[in-house]
């Protein structure tokens, strides 16, 4: 089986893993710290708030813009369902909008016509590490939080990293990311109150000097360890080695699947455009609508050893928000199409050429078969 995805560990990690193991203060001791100005120095953000996961980050950083219960936050129904199930987290509303058919981001026109009294933020999802519109969705004069979980690496036209415009960002490590720490997640701002707050509510509400136990607010143990701080220190020196190999196996694809994708309108991943740059996080294809059904095509790649998996359902159509908000297929059908047709194919920074080539080979075969 060629894996769908695979983190890239060594010896350099177990040793950070050892230091602090012998060290004795496994949380809340220096690692994190220092992991947290290594990530802001990259970004060029003032702050970086360490967490837990990215949907911890994202809970604190919506909290940190000010959403309350009874608002309203417009975000994509085409993400993972963390960043639509976090405003529900403090009672607010996530409000859908559909999708760009070429970069499967928030499309900025559907979100401004979502936006209502009742919008306190908007969400914006760098979807499989493009770049989203921020520009456009500044313009809208909401408070915005980025969810880049998918998208270290990647690039605004302007040069500006993303995670790196000032507004809360929110980043992931879980093993299949850019870069790993197990689980965890990194916010990346640039307000001090909001930093503040996010450092406090990440410890149970403890002062962030942590000079006493008075908790002077409602908090949460969205903290990371030192231990997993550690293994992001040392997955940060490799983070330029592991994106570009990231991007060389995505040429690949792009060359294996060229003559596949011109034959049939087989979707891929778009190209980088008008500056915008990919921090490449997985390899999604849409099947065309003409052939065998998506689930078939899996099933076919992974009796030919291929892992695969479907990526991503849209949220909006899953069973828990259709029986809390009565959505119903057609409201977004852009989303509803590319998530309908989407399979992600492996990938990962040590996937060989060879192997790009079998899973080239596979899909083919798949698409082939009988409808």
């Amino acid at each position: 089986m060629i894996d769908l995805a695979k983190p890239v560990i060594g010896p350099e990690e177990e040793a950070a893993v050892l230091e602090v193991l012998r060290s004795g203060q496994l949380s809340l001791g220096p690692t994190g710290p220092a992991f947290e100005r290594r990530f802001a120095g990259r970004l060029g953000v003032a702050h970086a708030c360490a967490v837990s996961s990215g949907t911890a980050g994202l809970h604190l950083a919506l909290r940190a813009v000010g959403v309350q219960a009874g608002d309203e936050v417009v975000t994509s129904p085409f993400s993972f369902v963390a960043s639509a199930n976090a405003p529900l987290f403090e009672g607010a509303r996530p409000v859908f909008a559909d999708i760009d058919p070429r970069t499967l981001n928030l499309d900025p026109e559907a979100a401004r016509a979502a936006v209502t009294e009742r919008t306190t933020a908007v969400l914006p999802v760098h979807i499989f590490g493009f770049p989203a519109d921020l520009p456009a969705f500044e313009a809208f004069g909401l408070p915005i939080v980025e969810d880049a979980c998918e998208a270290l690496g990647a690039v605004h036209a302007d040069g500006t990293p993303v995670g790196g415009r000032g507004h809360p960002a929110v980043f992931g490590f879980y093993a299949n990311k850019q870069m790993t720490t197990g689980e965890g997640g990194m916010v990346a701002l640039a307000d001090d109150a909001q930093a503040e707050r996010m450092r406090s509510e990440r410890n149970q509400g403890r002062a962030p000097d942590m000079g006493w136990l008075d908790h002077d607010r409602l908090g949460f143990n969205y903290r990371l360890t030192d231990l997993q701080a550690a293994i992001g220190l040392v997955q940060l020196d490799r983070l330029d080695g592991m994106l570009a190999d990231r991007a060389r196996v995505a040429g690949w694809y792009r060359e294996a699947l060229a003559d596949l994708a011109a034959q049939r309108p087989l979707g891929l991943p778009c190209e980088d455009a008008g500056g915008d740059r990919r921090g490449w996080f997985v390899f999604v294809v849409q099947v065309p609508p003409d052939g065998p059904p998506r689930d078939t095509v899996i099933e076919r790649l992974r009796e030919q050893g291929v892992g695969c998996k479907p990526y991503l359902p849209a949220i909006h159509l899953m069973s828990s928000y259709r029986e809390r908000f009565g959505h119903r297929e057609g409201e977004f059908p852009v989303c509803e199409d590319v998530a309908a047709r989407s399979v992600a194919l492996p990938f990962h920074p040590a996937l060989r050429q060879d192997e790009v080539g079998r899973v080239a080979e596979a899909l083919t075969a798949a698409l082939d078969g009988p409808i």
